[in-house]
């Protein structure tokens, strides 16, 4: 296994800082993500990482040897590519043999090695099929054997899932998960989609215009990001801006609309926060029904609902204009009374950025 850590990197395209000044610690045997939109430089770090992009400036090293010195070849990287970068004239199995032919290893080792990457993923019996034979997901566990086959220190995946339907996605990222646990190998995986990262992954680096956002664990950067833009982009939130009216000991008053939240964190009488509430943490409460202890409770009125099946997204009215969004499991629409609603929320699951 290998620790990765990536000192000061930057990449610079012309005037534009695709990676800007990054440091991070991989640990040995982690899976970890870099999360972020289209153009946010995760894929530019990842390639710097293998050696197909030169940095501006930093260092990466794997345990003690500094690698961003040494060409791709060297570095003992696999990388799964978006597009799978299956050879088309190859068998599944010259495919795999890809790599070691390059390293000019013994035949009978080779055929070792190749059957052996086959089958770590499901593919043993498929050797001498051709790539136009196969379905997308299978070409895509061709792609990762003819990583693994080498003997990588660290496994890079560039966004390998986004070619795949809905259902093969979900599939296919637990079996990668899974595999990356069987041979406790560090691998770094490049993704836009949220739920790919908190699915899969042991740490999430959010990254924005080339930079990191928040370093943490799946559930701490859903529960508690780090910024607004954070809070928005790992799924749905109510991002609510108000003035803080008080306090209550550690509980904060702060005034949206009609209503007034209470949360715990930071902020002055007058002051101007934004917070983020997710929707699946706010209750109904029938009528006659009482809040759990410790939670607040606020009188809202329902302005849209949207039925989904097992889940419900309603909408409701705070006052002036401000709105907050609810999802609930197993609501019927017709039983949402069409007058006022009492929402409860515990002040704990929210989180306030000052100066956001």
């Amino acid at each position: 296994m290998t620790a990765i850590t990536i000192d000061r990197v930057s990449r610079s395209f012309g005037t534009v800082r695709a990676v800007d000044d990054v440091s991070l610690h991989i640990n040995d045997g982690e899976f970890f993500t870099l999360l972020g939109p289209s153009g946010c430089g995760k894929t530019t770090l990842l390639r710097t990482i293998a050696g197909f992009a030169d940095l501006s400036a930093g260092q990466v090293r794997f345990g003690d040897k500094r690698i961003d010195t040494l060409p791709p070849h060297r570095r003992n990287t696999g990388m799964v590519f978006q597009n799978y970068a299956i050879f088309p004239n190859l068998t599944v199995g010259g495919n795999v043999a890809y790599g070691l032919k390059a390293r000019s290893v013994p035949e009978t080792q080779m055929k070792e090695r190749v059957a052996r990457a086959l089958k770590l993923v499901h593919l043993d019996s498929y050797e001498e099929r051709w790539p136009h034979q196969l379905s997308g997901g299978q070409l895509q566990r061709v792609a990762i054997a003819r990583c693994l086959v080498i003997e990588p220190e660290v496994l890079l995946l560039d966004e390998p899932l986004s070619n795949l339907d809905a259902k093969l996605r979900v599939e296919m990222r637990a079996e990668i998960r899974q595999l990356q646990q069987s041979l406790k190998i560090t691998a770094i995986y490049v993704t836009h989609d949220q739920e790919e990262a908190l699915a899969m992954s042991d740490r999430i680096a959010v990254m924005r215009n080339g930079r990191l956002e928040q370093v943490a664990a799946p559930q701490d950067i859903y529960r508690a990001p780090a910024t607004p833009f954070v809070a928005e982009f790992m799924g749905t939130t109510n991002l609510l801006t108000g003035m803080v009216s008080g306090r209550d000991g550690d509980i904060l008053r702060i005034k949206v609309g009609l209503q007034e939240f209470r949360a715990i964190g930071g902020g002055n009488n007058g002051e101007n926060v934004t917070f983020s509430l997710r929707p699946e943490t706010v209750r109904l409460l029938k009528p006659g029904e009482t809040a759990p202890a410790g939670w607040s409770v606020i009188d809202t009125t329902l302005a849209h609902v949207e039925f989904l099946g097992a889940l419900t997204r309603i909408e409701l009215d705070v006052g002036n204009g401000a709105r907050l969004r609810v999802a609930s499991l197993d609501v019927v629409p017709d039983a949402l009374a069409r007058g006022r609603i009492a929402a409860a929320y515990d002040p704990r699951r929210i989180t306030v950025f000052r100066g956001a």
